[in-house]
Order: structure tokens, then sequence, then C-alpha cells
């Protein structure tokens, strides 16, 4: 037996995708694109490679990052600003990302290759492309190791967690008018873009200020915020909308006649979100080792391995999701990836709960070799569970991942013919 039980395995073959798009850029504009984008790919292109090249694009922009930056610091910190030109190519790298994981379901229809699997890993790479985006956009927004980017962390990974937990329960992944994965993304570009010509200081002016209405009444009365602050602020009333939209939509499901038919019972639709509140509970309390406003990982170079690591274990927690999902099986409440996060967080709170020192993390320098250890963990952990999900499906569907083949009906794996199949 494989990692996946034999009875969702089975319970595969029922899956079929459903999506409710209102986005208007996205079907006025970048649609007519998309459709017109994927005739230039040879029918020969899985739709799974299309889907990992964006994400090896993120991942490109993410290493130029880690080469003029490896310490995530910022102009405010004395540090000299990288070349302009990387937020030019960050922008360009996201953008491409996004068309890239656009057209790649559009594939999956030229070629005859849709199914649970494309959905299993699309949505695995959007979940690495989560964090590696926040800690980019953070960067260009001269926000560095502070507060905010955590803040800005848990925003986005709440944001992505609303969207797997609504599915989940509503069977239909839902994009509104404004989305993270049109709108949102098109945002984080347009800031690469004025990063790259003006510079991240930029983002440290007054809001009002820049607008001229500082002297405005009424708007004089709110806080002249920096505009990276600001854009926080509007990051969070944008996820308060989305909370709000997700649940009604999964309340209207879950009042229709028979709701949805293999959704977990157990337990109500709002207690399913305590487990991303409880892991990012977890985060936030190990951060605030030894105190909150001088926490060792936030002012030291342990900051993005430990991002790094929080990202990976939330990919493997939305991916278990997303395999209930798919399955029509039980939500997965607990994941045993937080179990190193526990350990570090309750090792750092010691003081606070037990009134004694830690026995791992005695100083910023064993605190950097749990975070460091929790990133391998973390890594690996998540590499086990992606090989052998793929394996399961691979071998069941007889749908291969990464080349356009499936098995015939002797188990042999066989080339598909895409003139057979309808072009996007």
């Amino acid at each position: 037996m494989g990692y996946i039980p034999q009875d969702m395995l089975e319970n595969l073959r029922n899956y079929k995708y459903r999506g409710a798009d209102k986005s208007l850029v996205s079907r006025f504009v970048l649609n007519p694109f998309w459709t017109w984008f994927v005739t230039l790919w040879p029918t020969w292109v899985a739709p799974n490679t299309i889907t990992l090249t964006g994400l090896s694009i993120v991942i490109f922009n993410f290493a130029t990052l880690l080469y003029y930056d490896p310490l995530y610091l910022t102009e405010r910190d004395g540090y000299t600003d990288p070349p302009r030109w990387v937020y030019f190519s960050w922008g360009i790298g996201l953008f491409l990302y996004q068309t890239l994981d656009a057209i790649d379901g559009k594939q999956a229809r030229r070629t005859g290759m849709a199914g649970p699997l494309g959905e299993m890993f699309d949505h695995g790479c959007d979940a690495l492309n989560t964090t590696l985006e926040c800690l980019l956009a953070s960067r260009a927004l001269g926000l560095g190791r502070s507060w905010w980017t955590v803040a800005s962390q848990i925003a986005t990974l709440a944001n992505f967690y609303l969207t797997t937990w609504e599915e989940y329960h509503t069977g239909v992944l839902f994009l509104g008018y404004f989305s993270g994965p049109v709108e949102g993304i098109l945002l984080i570009v347009a800031i690469y873009i004025v990063t790259g010509f003006c510079g991240p200081q930029v983002w440290e002016k007054q809001i009002w200020t820049t607008l001229h209405l500082e002297n405005v009444p009424y708007i004089s009365r709110i806080p002249n915020l920096p505009l990276n602050e600001a854009f926080m602020v509007f990051g969070a009333l944008g996820l308060g909308l989305n909370i709000f939209h997700s649940y009604m939509n999964v309340r209207e499901a879950s009042r229709a006649p028979g709701g949805h038919p293999h959704r977990d019972s157990r337990y109500s639709p709002l207690t399913l979100l305590l487990p991303f509140v409880a892991s990012t509970a977890l985060q936030v309390a190990w951060l605030s080792h030894p105190e909150f406003n001088d926490s060792w990982i936030i002012n030291s170079a342990s900051f993005v391995p430990f991002v790094c690591a929080w990202g990976l274990q939330f990919a493997h927690q939305v991916g278990r999701m997303i395999l209930a999902h798919v399955t029509g099986t039980g939500f997965p409440v607990w994941d045993w990836i937080w179990i190193w996060s526990v350990i570090g967080a309750v090792d750092a709170n010691l003081p606070r709960l037990l009134n004694i020192p830690p026995l791992l993390q005695t100083s910023p320098r064993n605190t950097a070799i749990v975070v460091w250890v929790t990133l391998v963990i973390s890594f690996l952990a998540y590499a086990r569970f992606v090989t052998l999900v793929i394996s399961d499906i691979t071998n069941y569907l007889g749908i291969a991942c990464f080349t356009v083949r499936k098995k015939d009906e002797h188990g042999v794996w066989k080339s598909v013919r895409p003139e057979s199949h309808k072009l996007a």
C-alpha cells in the first residue's frame, strides 16, 4: 500500500473540477490572452510541466534575492539596494507564473490530461509560491525583517487557506471580483515595477502626503501611515472581506438540499478554520522568543529560513486538504509536520510557561540551528508527501505527471494523441 489508501484512490474517479471566476479582468483581458498563449505550446508538453516551469521562474527570482540580499536587510538598515533590474525581473517572473498557472488547465484539456492530479499539483505550486512572493514583495516594499513581514505572511497564507477550506466545503473553487490569483498578483507586479523605477524607499512616504490629502477634512484624522504599512492595512481589510464571502459561500452550500455529498460532517465548517489559527499561533509564539520586540529570529539571518520552513509546513497542510477534497474524505484536522514547530515554540517559551530557561534555544546561535533543522525537516517531509502522492495517483489513474502519456488496457504507458481531444 502506498501513501493514499485504496478507498481514497477509488474516489479519485468520481472527482470533477468545478470553478467560478467573477473577475472582470480575468474574463475580458487575461482570459483571451491566456487562450491565445496556450496555443504556442506544443501538445507534447504536459500541463504539469508548464506549472512547474512557472514555479521554477519564481524560485529563480527568490535566488536573486538571496544572492543580492542574503541577510534580508533593507536600506534603512544600512544595506545597499539590489540592482533595480532585479525588481523588474520579479515583476516579469510573477506575471509569467500567473500566465503559466492559468494555461495549465487549458493545456490539460488540449492534451486530454485533465484530472485530480493536475489540481493537486497546481495548488501545491501555488502554496509554495505564496510564501516566496510574500518574502519578495515584503523586500520590495522595504519591510525587511519585521513583524510587518510576518503579518504579510499570515494574511497571504490565510487567504490561501480560506480558498482551500471553501473549496473543500462547497466543491467549487470561487474567485471573486477581486481575488489573489488575478488582481492580487497584478497588484504585486505593479509594486515590483514601481520599486524598480523608484526604489524601495518610495514606500516609506506617507500615504496622505503622497496623495496630497493630508489637509483634507476627516481624512486628516486618519493616521498618515507610510505607503507600505497602509498597503498592509488594506490587505487586512481585504482578508476580512474574503473571510465573510467564503463563509457565506460555505454556509449557502451547507444549507442546500443534501449539502455537499462527501464533506466531513464531524465538525462544523468554522471549526475547521482552527487548524490554521493554531499553526499560526505556534509560529508567532516561537518568533516572540525571547521578547516580542526583541526576537532572536526576526533580528537575525534566521528569519528567511524560518519563513521558508513555515511556508513548507503550510504547503503540506493545504496539500492534505486538497487531497481530502479530490478524494472526498475527512478533513485533515491535525498535521504531524507541526511537531517540530511545537517543540521550537514550547522550548522558546519555557521561561513564560514554567519559569525555566529554554533547553535548546539558549542563545541566538542555538536558535538559528533549531530553525535550520526545522527547515530541513519541513523540506524533506513535504518532498516525501509530494513524491508519494504523485506516485500513487499516476499509477492508479494511469496518467503521467510530467509527460503526455497514459496507461493502456495492458498497463503499458503510451503517448496520448492530442488530435483526438478538444483544443482550448
